[in-house]
């Protein structure tokens, strides 16, 4: 079983980051963390991974009524987007699938919710 929709693509780290952003913002989600993890990694072990980032997107309309549907699914939000640069000018991009977080609750409506969801994140991946 994949959690993730993934693909690749032939650009910049730093481009690759913007157009997942702006591909996510058209879907209706916002960023709402950045975690730089190569840079963590390094700070706190001295060892050395390759670029990723984790960017942590929201809807805010979906995780609302996902939210007042149940709770529970605030330990689940938000929505990852993690980039990976995997060689020089190439980046693996990343997206949960959301529908693969919710099977954890095993609510209907959240399953409804992250099918929606599913769907807009699988249309930015494609806008990427």
């Amino acid at each position: 079983m994949s959690i993730n929709f993934k693909r690749e693509i032939v650009d910049s780290f730093d481009h690759a980051i913007e157009r997942a952003t702006k591909a996510l913002a058209g879907e209706g989600f916002g960023i709402l963390t950045r975690i730089d993890m190569h840079s963590k990694i390094k700070e706190k072990t001295g060892k050395d991974i390759i670029p990723t980032v984790i960017l942590g997107a929201c809807n805010p309309t979906l995780a609302y009524e996902a939210y007042t549907a149940n709770s529970d699914v605030a330990s689940l939000l938000p929505c990852n987007a993690v980039l990976r640069e995997v060689a020089p000018g190439k980046v693996s991009v990343e997206f949960i699938k959301p529908t693969s977080m919710m099977k954890v609750l095993d609510d209907a409506r959240l399953t409804a919710l992250a099918a929606e969801a599913d769907g807009k994140i699988e249309h930015a991946l494609a806008n990427v």
